[in-house]
Order: structure tokens, then C-alpha cells, then sequence
């Protein structure tokens, strides 16, 4: 079951969130504060960010966290899948398709042009579940500068 992030997920939250930046999926870890800075701003409003808990067995067993923009290239809002993490013994038990259905049927009820997703290229894994339900590669190489950072 995919569901909205709510106030009570706090502590299971921050706990996934660093176990993901801990985890080979990303490319490399980030302050301590971020983990609580992304909380508060789930729970400040959806404006930017929206956060999704994944259920398995009665309990919360990974996190979804999306963010949104607007691309004149894609004609209108895209939504990011900025991050998904399952809990390694939940994996490969269908979770992530349920959850691609879930945000794939919410950007359409919302007015998305597109979905847009990163992935490190060594994570051949969800590399392949993308695949499997239609998300191509981008010819692009991305480029980022930090900017009023603490």
C-alpha cells in the first residue's frame, strides 16, 4: 500500500532517509539536517515536495519523495521522483511497480506533462524496473552548482 507521508512517520522516515543516502543508490551522502530539513518541509506544505510512505505487512516498510517543476520542454508540470526506498528484505516483491501505478496515476489526476527520475548508472536493479515500465534514458548530462548552502 502506498500512502501519504503524515506527521506520526517522522522517526521511520529520517531512519530510511539516512539508510538511502547510506546505500549505493546515491551517489553520496548529505548532512545529518537535510534528512530533517526534507520532514519539515513535507509537512510545511506540498507545494514542492510531496513524501509517500510504503506499507507491507501492516507496517511502513520504505518512503517515496517527489518534487515538482514546470518544463516548457515537457509542456507543462513535470513531477521528479527525487527518491524511493524499500527495505532490502521488501524488494523484489512488487512495492516499487505498486508504487510507479500509484504516482503515475496521481501525475495524470494532477495535471502532469511528465515524470522525470535519476538513477546512478551502477544501480542496474531499478535501472531494469524502469525499463520494465516504460521510462527511457535521457541524453543528457546534468550539471549542478550549490548555492546558499550552510
Amino acid at each position: 500500500m502506498i500512502r501519504k507521508i503524515e506527521k506520526k512517520d517522522r522517526e521511520t522516515f529520517l531512519r530510511f532517509s539516512e539508510q538511502f543516502y547510506a546505500s549505493p543508490a546515491v551517489a553520496h551522502d548529505i548532512p545529518k539536517e537535510y534528512h530533517a530539513r526534507a520532514f519539515d518541509e513535507l509537512m510545511r506544505s506540498n507545494e514542492y515536495a510531496e513524501g509517500f510512505m510504503v506499507e507491507a505487512d501492516g507496517k511502513s516498510v520504505g518512503f517515496a519523495l517527489t518534487a515538482k517543476t514546470y518544463s516548457r520542454e515537457a509542456g507543462g508540470k513535470v513531477l521528479w521522483l527525487e527518491e524511493l526506498f524499500i527495505l532490502e528484505e521488501y524488494r523484489s516483491r512488487g512495492l516499487g511497480r505498486e508504487y510507479f501505478a500509484y504516482i503515475e496515476n496521481y501525475a495524470k489526476q494532477n495535471g502532469f506533462a511528465r515524470i522525470r527520475l535519476e538513477v546512478e548508472p551502477e544501480n542496474v536493479r531499478a535501472r531494469a524496473l524502469y525499463g520494465r515500465i516504460g521510462y527511457v534514458p535521457l541524453d543528457y548530462c546534468q550539471m549542478i552548482k550549490e548555492v546558499g548552502q550552510d
